[in-house]
């Protein structure tokens, strides 16, 4: 499953106003809960529940938190610019300020793994993840990832 077909503009926020990882996902709970009309509790709490298997901070200013989710019915990908970067315990000791999280069927294990290796390789350019950093609107931020995939 392709990034591209799994990003929608309105689960992209840049610029988002956060003070701790919980906060942040409770408003990637909100938002998906809102969008894809998932109970919002129960996204929070699957991704919190996998936060604390371990950090979803994988380096370089960004965290991937994920989830499986009974009431999902296709997989969601949310993108997040943060106005300031915040700890999320991760695994290089720097702040973040960028998340791409994923909200999964249980039924698309094999998709979800594809796609967390998709993000992990996108991740893996510091070119674009300075372009994701300077788009400062959800419209310049979700026309960035895309023309970068």
């Amino acid at each position: 499953m392709s990034l591209t077909n799994i990003l929608k503009p309105e689960l992209v926020i840049a610029n988002l106003a956060t003070t701790s990882k919980k906060r942040t996902l409770e408003s990637i709970a909100n938002l998906v809960g809102d969008r894809l009309h998932c109970d919002k509790e129960a996204v929070f709490d699957a991704l919190l529940a996998r936060e604390k298997l371990g950090s979803t901070g994988v380096g370089q200013g960004i965290a991937v938190p994920h989830c499986r989710l009974e009431e999902a019915n296709h997989t969601a990908m949310v993108v997040i610019s943060l106005e300031k970067a915040i700890d999320f315990d991760a695994i290089d000791r720097k702040k973040v300020d960028l998340i791409f999280a994923l909200i999964v069927p249980p039924q698309e294990c094999d998709h979800h793994l594809k796609t967390l290796g998709q993000i992990a390789e996108f991740a893996q350019s510091p070119e674009k993840l300075e372009s994701l950093r300077q788009a400062n609107s959800n419209q310049a931020l979700y026309d960035t990832f895309k023309s970068l995939l």
